[in-house]
């Protein structure tokens, strides 16, 4: 366990555009984590949480509220004032659970302030505490083959602080503020759950799970146009609605402090203070020994402005909470349920290398049919896929579409159907939603399909009727769609079927979601799909690793475009197929080859087979996260790196040459995250003896790259 001393010691300025601050390569968490092992103890009048990178303080007397949150890398205090640990509020009212009072200032807190602070009589006290190791909250085990970048599950060490109250309406309502701290990673997890011993119901009408007075990251006098944010990462498991966190997320809120009157801010307006809520809801019932669980928020202390390395960081997290999403199977997207054109497809993937068919939308699929003929033909499908070696899985539609004036989403300001955010959809905390899931679970059991994938799954919709069976009104119906797209979603993990969903979902057990690209683009001509699809995979892998996303390739026409736009027939447009696979597999990220087949003569099955083999030979590496070297522009090379300090091939970096000449110069390779420190061999193309190269003081060496017009290379870091 290395001390805060010894961390600080060790930090030195690398040498990059924003000068971020960054532990020497053998004791970074990003290179290597090992050393870092979460403890939770006693010290004093307070519990700590601390794992070497992260600390957290927490004063149990007279009442318990966090006292220091500390990022151990930099030294950086994220707080400035003391808070609750949490807010509930019951039957209309709201109260503080935990915290302390008495501050005279809220700018910034001294240690020799706290033991003089008080308890607040109105709020739930603190009574006791548990110790525990961390528990897995979703059941998965891992395909050994399509599992190759991660350790497995998250570990560390689990505090649940209880708290009761003292009014006689409360006596028997416990509240229970949990905290994970994890091994290897400047990261906690918060929540809360209520437990309702009493012999009457009560109401959770809100809550929030986390509130933070941050230090402000500047003293705006006037209203800036857009605030700077806290040197962290902030997301809960309750996101949804977007291709991105940020787009997701539906909890994480920065507020105006009103206690914080001393702030430079002349109206007082200054978001610095950070609260993890619903904004509507949950609005939750709960019946005499019922218990409440609220959403998990996930707090990613960073320790510099580097983009890239803020962005690992982000990815390192997703790996640790998520491990299921490093999963990576190579997949084709049928067109077709005819079965002949199925087998088929079923054959050219075995022949191929190919590990996966999904019958994609438009093929015939309807997984919601599960009468007896329709079941045995999927079924005899599956088990031939399976006989092969190949998994089978299909395409299901739940949002964008109607089904009836009672089951669709109720829109609050016309009393109607509508206002969701595909138009009309479906409420799924309907009878009919529970069938559809139902039917999906049967579907999926009876046929053995490996895969889901699941499109428009719940994605945000409130619903304002007051007659569907698992909602009572507006303010708990998004709550309540959340827990059951998120229970079903449970299910497949435990049963071990893949999911992609086009949506945030990573969290609660999805594998995949798009890139992030515009659908209309790829009727676009193909010389522009290919380096459009290249831009989007360099701004899509920022925030996703290369198995969390999916990109797309229309074989056949999609959104239009005609001859011009599609690659069929294959043999025809070979090198812009090739192009298409060069740059997907060479990023790890796998795409949507949506169409009939994947070859169609013996010279487009030799293509098809040569990728699939090289990718599979450099798999581990090209399943491991990027670095971002230059974005595609037109004008000059482009291109990015694998880095992966833990595999035997250290790196690998892709470039690409869009332009009518031969580019012909030395570039720089950052080679920190590799893992390497002094010396790296680099070989072109797979060559068996390679380059060595010394490596500056800036963890990079110049490399000499010859890059055809119109094509690529790639090298292999050792």
């Amino acid at each position: 366990m290395k001390s805060f001393l010894k961390i600080a010691a060790l930090l030195s300025i690398t040498f990059v555009l924003s000068f971020t601050f960054i532990v020497e390569n053998a004791n970074d968490w990003l290179i290597d984590n090992t050393v870092y092992e979460a403890q939770i103890f006693n010290k004093g009048k307070d519990i700590v949480l601390t794992n070497g990178l992260i600390t957290r303080k927490i004063r149990m007397s007279p009442n318990a509220a966090t006292v220091e949150f500390r990022n151990d890398v930099t030294g950086e205090n994220m707080l400035r004032s003391i808070k609750p640990e949490a807010e509930v509020t019951i039957d209309g009212k709201v109260y503080a659970v935990g915290g302390l009072t008495g501050l005279k200032e809220h700018g910034y807190l001294k240690n020799e302030w706290i033991d003089d602070l008080e308890t607040d009589e109105s709020a739930f006290q603190f009574k006791n505490y548990t110790n525990n190791p961390i528990d897995r909250k979703i059941k998965w085990s891992k395909n050994k083959e399509f599992n190759l970048a991660t350790k497995g599950f998250a570990t560390g060490r689990e505090i649940v602080l209880e708290f009761k109250h003292k009014s006689a309406d409360l006596k028997k309502i416990k509240v229970f503020v949990h905290y994970e701290i994890y091994n290897g990673a400047p990261l906690i997890s918060k929540w809360i759950t209520i437990e309702n011993n009493s012999d009457r119901a009560v109401t959770i009408d809100g809550f929030k799970n986390e509130m933070l007075a941050f230090p402000e990251a500047e003293n705006a006098v006037d209203k800036p146009e857009q605030w700077m944010r806290p040197n962290m990462h902030v997301e809960s498991d309750y996101a949804f609605g977007g291709f991105s966190a940020s787009s997701a997320n539906h909890t994480i809120f920065y507020e105006k402090d009103p206690e914080y009157t001393s702030q430079v801010n002349w109206n007082m307006e200054t978001p610095c203070l950070l609260e993890s809520k619903l904004k509507v809801g949950p609005n939750k019932r709960l019946q005499p020994k019922e218990s409440f669980e609220s959403f998990h928020t996930y707090e990613l202390l960073l320790d510099g402005t580097d983009r890239e390395r803020n962005s690992l960081s982000k990815r390192k997290m997703y790996r640790l909470l998520a491990p299921w999403s490093t999963e990576n199977p190579i997949f084709m997207h049928l067109t077709s349920t005819d079965s002949t054109e199925v087998v088929s497809a079923i054959d050219q993937c075995k022949e191929t290398g190919y590990e996966m068919v999904i019958l994609s939308f438009g093929s015939g699929l309807d997984m919601e049919d599960t009468t007896a003929v329709n079941i045995q033909k999927f079924k005899n499908l599956a088990d031939y896929a399976h006989g092969k070696g190949i998994e089978l899985g299909g395409y299901s539609l739940f949002s964008s579409r109607k089904i009836s004036d009672a089951v669709d989403v109720i829109d609050k300001e016309t009393g109607k159907p509508g206002g969701a955010k595909f138009g009309n959809a479906p409420c799924l905390a309907t009878e009919w939603g529970e069938g559809y899931l139902e039917r999906l679970k049967y579907f999926i059991d009876k046929t053995g399909f490996d895969l889901l994938e699941h499109d428009g799954p719940f994605p945000g919709d409130f619903c304002a009727s007051t007659t569907h069976k698992h909602h009572k009104g507006y303010e708990d119906s998004q709550w309540e769609q959340w827990k059951m797209t998120t229970e079903f979603y449970h299910w497949l993990k435990d049963k071990r079927i893949y999911l992609n969903a086009p949506d945030f979902y990573y969290l609660n057990g999805s594998n995949k979601c798009g890139i992030g690209y515009r659908e209309v683009n790829w009727s676009l001509p193909r010389e522009q799909q290919i380096m459009l699809g290249r831009q989007n995979i360099y701004d899509g892998t920022w925030e996703k690793t290369p198995s969390m996303a999916w990109t797309f390739v229309p074989l056949t026409e999609y959104h239009g475009g005609g001859e011009e736009a599609t690659l069929e027939p294959l043999s025809k447009h070979l090198l812009d197929y090739e192009k298409h696979m060069v740059q997907n597999y060479g990023s790890g990220v796998q795409a949507c080859y949506r169409g009939p087949r994947l070859y169609d003569t013996e010279k487009t099955k030799e293509l098809v087979i040569e990728q699939i083999a090289h990718y599979k030979k450099y798999r581990e590496i090209l399943n491991s996260d990027i670095i971002h070297l230059r974005r595609p522009d037109g004008r000059s090379w482009d291109g990015f790196m694998h880095a992966n300090p833990d595999n035997s091939e250290k790196g690998f970096i892709m470039l690409f040459n869009p332009t009518e000449n031969t580019i012909d110069e030395v570039i720089k390779v950052p080679l920190y995250y590799t893992g390497l420190t002094e010396f790296a061999t680099i070989a072109e193309k797979g060559k068996k003896k390679g380059k060595k190269y010394e490596l500056n003081r800036n963890y990079e060496v110049d490399l000499s790259v010859k890059i055809p017009a119109n094509g690529y290379t790639w090298f292999v870091i050792n």
